[in-house]
């Protein structure tokens, strides 16, 4: 009989094992990788994720690793001002601040914070069965045999797959690059993240740590043209979106399709519970996918620490979380298809410049408060 078993070492399953340890339960982290290696780009960690991380007595660590960001402003393509959100309030009432990290570089630190003696690479999850316990199967040959599992593997979790046996993922029908370069971005940059509006397309950027700067562009499937490269895709944009994208090696570059989950009844069966994106992954256009695998570990661990009966920690943990989630997600598609408008644009423009910051700031707010 093995420990409790989280499958998956991204962000959410090696904060569930940040949480676990510091509430003294055993657990293994299986990962399919490998490797703990630096793939993928940059993420945003909200003020609601640090505040995790500060509970964890993290937030520190990750705050030097990265770069605080302050302000989020939405342009058109020539970096002209549509909306500006100033969070310098939000920071000092909740004590933590946005962050902007290289996704290893925050994997690194959750890793070496459990114990890399508490996580088993190279575990791709090839099957998984009930009995009295659960039998894991993986591919390299291994068998475990667990009385609790966490499902943190993916939008595309195999465990919600054979044992809740649901899950459609939804297609947005946008393209988007992400990637990373070494770049030096004028002063007034440093410090706010940045999304540019064109007609049917946008560009994001914002610094990490030193003078790693992180991007992501994204276009509709309408316009996008499989023989072009991203700097044809947004040539006619800012001359520093260009200079960003010529910057960026191509092997520090992604391209993906933009998918969400549509809301599942259950995360959990007996014994077994989904959290981040295997319960409920979203767009990625509030920044809000690994803070809520976040949020979710964080929940899982406040009940924990008075229930140890997990049956039914897991029905709590969804009662709690589910209205949040929800929101997110519907929130996060809507934001995707009117900002990628690709008519009326003035029209929205006009009506996002309309829009008091003080409510973006309420907006905001819900998003970042903790549920507990």
């Amino acid at each position: 009989m093995d420990s409790i078993s989280i499958i998956g070492a991204g962000i959410g399953g090696l904060t569930l094992g940040n949480v676990l340890k510091q509430l003294d339960i055993n657990f293994t982290v299986y990962e399919s990788a490998p490797e703990i290696r630096p793939v993928g780009a940059g993420i945003m960690m909200a003020v609601n994720a640090m505040q995790v991380f500060d509970k964890l007595g993290l937030k520190e660590k990750i705050e030097n690793a990265g770069n605080k960001i302050h302000a989020i402003s939405i342009t058109d393509e020539n970096l002209k001002l549509i909306s500006k959100t100033d969070v310098l309030a939000l920071e000092k009432k909740y004590n933590s601040c946005n962050v902007a990290i290289h996704r290893a570089e925050l994997q690194k630190i959750l890793a070496e914070e459990i114990g890399f003696e508490r996580i088993k690479l190279g575990h791709a999850l090839q099957s998984i069965e009930r009995q009295e316990h659960y039998t894991l199967n993986f591919n390299n040959g291994n068998r475990v045999v667990s009385p609790v599992v966490f499902g943190a593997d993916g939008i595309h979790s195999k465990i919600r797959h054979q044992i809740l046996k649901t899950g459609q993922i939804r297609d947005a029908k946008q393209k988007c690059w992400r990637g990373w370069a070494d770049f030096t971005l004028p002063e007034q940059y440093e410090h706010e993240a940045f999304e540019m509006w064109e007609k049917g397309k946008r560009f994001g950027f914002v610094q990490m740590s030193g003078h790693k700067v992180y991007w992501y562009a994204v276009v509709n499937n309408s316009i996008y043209k499989h023989s072009h490269t991203v700097a044809e895709h947004f040539n006619g944009f800012h001359p520093l979106v260009l200079q960003l994208i010529e910057a960026t090696l191509p092997e520090h570059t992604i391209l993906t399709d933009l998918t969400d989950l549509a809301p599942i009844p259950k995360w959990y069966a007996d014994h077994l519970c989904l959290i981040g994106d295997a319960a409920h992954a979203t767009t990625p256009n509030m920044g809000q996918g690994a803070c809520q695998a976040i949020e979710d570990a964080y929940i899982i661990g406040k009940l924990l620490e008075n229930n140890k009966d997990f049956n039914s920690v897991f029905r709590e943990f969804q009662e709690i979380r589910r209205k949040k989630v929800d929101q997110v997600i519907s929130t996060s598609w809507h934001i995707g298809k009117f900002s990628q408008w690709e008519k009326a644009t003035f029209l929205r423009n006009f009506l996002m410049r309309s829009v008091p910051e003080s409510i973006n700031k309420r907006l905001v707010e819900q998003v970042i408060k903790l549920e507990r």
